[in-house]
């Protein structure tokens, strides 16, 4: 898919680092300080244009949230949301997912969320992957005891993988559905900017929650 390069996408950013911030590695084990609380921290890695991310946190004021999106032609839209509606509780970052170990300290995050995740389908891509075992190694290490994943796909071959890795990995599958938006987990479900065009074309969205 191409991406479409949205003009003085960067001048944004870099003019509002009370939205992205724009020196994450400096808040490693200290976001806590940022966001002035002692509430958990959810990340939503690839969050895109920020609808799920802002409903989340406007539906939950006692969780701090963080965005990674390493596209600033995506990101900045989210961050003209929250230049025009300030939350106190979201804060973005302008990164690529590889480098997350260099934000969080072990243990610093509750919940990741994936969604609708590149899927990378030819095999000399696997390790992009934001399910490979490599990631999930991330986000273990950074994840707080119990802490959760949940992934959102429209892309089953992803998904067959994705449970494929995380059966070999110490994660425990809570919930799992075929076909999101006509299961019971439909009810508490936020859907994202693409998630809305595949509803509307009635296509599968495939889900998984697991707790390490």
């Amino acid at each position: 898919m191409r991406l479409r390069k949205v003009k003085h996408a960067r001048e944004i950013i870099d003019a509002h680092p009370e939205t992205v911030v724009l020196n994450p590695s400096d808040y490693k084990g200290k976001w806590k300080l940022l966001f002035n609380n002692e509430n958990p921290i959810h990340l939503e890695i690839g969050m895109g244009k920020g609808k799920f991310i802002i409903e989340k946190a406007l539906n939950n004021p006692d969780i701090n949230f963080i965005g990674i999106e390493k596209y600033d032609s995506v990101i900045v839209r989210a961050c003209e949301k929250l230049i025009n509606n300030p939350l106190p509780n979201v804060l973005l970052i302008n990164d690529d997912a590889a480098n997350i170990i260099n934000f969080f300290e072990n243990g610093e995050i509750h919940h990741i969320y994936l969604n609708f995740s590149d899927p990378w389908p030819k095999k000399r891509h696997i390790k992009r992957r934001l399910t490979n075992p490599t990631y999930l190694k991330l986000y273990q290490d950074i994840l707080a005891e119990n802490g959760c994943l949940e992934i959102k796909t429209d892309n089953q071959k992803l998904f067959e993988y994705t449970v494929k890795e995380v059966n070999n990995f110490p994660l425990k599958i809570e919930e799992i559905s075929l076909d999101l938006h006509k299961s019971e987990y439909n009810e508490t479900n936020i859907t994202t900017e693409y998630e809305e065009r595949f509803k509307q074309l009635n296509k599968p969205i495939y889900y998984l929650k697991a707790r390490f």
